[in-house]
C-alpha cells in the first residue's frame, strides 16, 4: 500500500499537474561540484509527505555516471518526532546550463525539478516547477536572513507562485 501511495504521489509531480503558459524562469548555469552537499529547506510549499517537516536538510552527491545521489531527511510532526528519509536520483536534463533536473523517486517516473534562484555565493537555492503547485527555499545554514527571505518570496510571487500555501521549516539544530 505505502508503495501504491508513494507511486501515486509521485506520478502527479511528475507532470499530472496543469502548466501554466509561460514557463518559471531557470538560472542561467549551474557548476554542479559546488553546488553538492546540504541544503536546509527554509521554507516550502510542500507535498503530502513533507506537510509537517521539522530539521529537513536535502543533500546531493555527484555520482560518478553524471546522476546525482540524493537524501531528503526530516523530522515528521515535531523536533522529535520520526526521522523521515527519501533517497531519489537527480538526473541533469540541460547541459550546458545545469538548471533542469528530473528526480526520480519511483521509476520510471522523473518529477520535475527546476533550479530557478541561485546567488553567486551558492548559499541560498530555490527549487521550482513550471505547476507552480511545489517549491522549495534551501540554504547551507539553518536560517537566512529576512532581506534575502523577503528578496525570493517577491521572485516567488512574479514567478506566479500563490504564497499563501507557503511553509516555513522550523529548524532548531543544537
Amino acid at each position: 500500500m505505502k508503495k501504491l501511495l508513494v507511486t501515486l504521489v509521485f506520478g502527479a509531480l511528475a507532470g499530472c499537474a496543469g502548466t501554466p503558459e509561460d514557463p518559471i524562469h531557470v538560472v542561467d548555469e549551474v557548476d554542479l561540484p559546488r553546488f553538492m552537499g546540504d541544503w536546509y529547506v527554509i521554507a516550502h510549499i510542500p507535498t503530502f509527505i513533507e506537510d509537517e517537516a521539522y530539521n529537513a536538510i536535502e543533500s546531493y552527491e555527484l555520482n560518478d555516471d553524471g546522476t546525482i545521489a540524493t537524501t531528503f531527511r526530516f523530522r515528521n510532526g515535531g523536533f522529535d518526532g520520526p526521522v523521515k528519509v527519501y533517497n531519489p536520483t537527480g538526473f541533469v536534463r540541460d547541459v550546458p546550463g545545469d538548471a533542469v533536473w528530473g528526480m526520480q523517486f519511483v521509476w520510471p517516473i522523473k518529477a520535475e525539478f527546476l533550479i530557478v534562484w541561485l546567488d553567486d555565493g551558492y548559499e541560498t537555492t530555490v527549487i521550482g516547477r513550471n505547476a507552480r503547485d511545489y517549491v522549495w527555499i534551501m540554504a547551507r545554514e539553518p536560517e537566512i536572513p529576512d532581506r534575502r527571505y523577503q528578496e525570493i518570496l517577491r521572485f516567488l510571487q512574479d514567478e506566479g507562485y500563490d504564497l499563501s500555501e507557503l511553509r516555513k521549516v522550523p529548524q532548531r539544530w543544537p
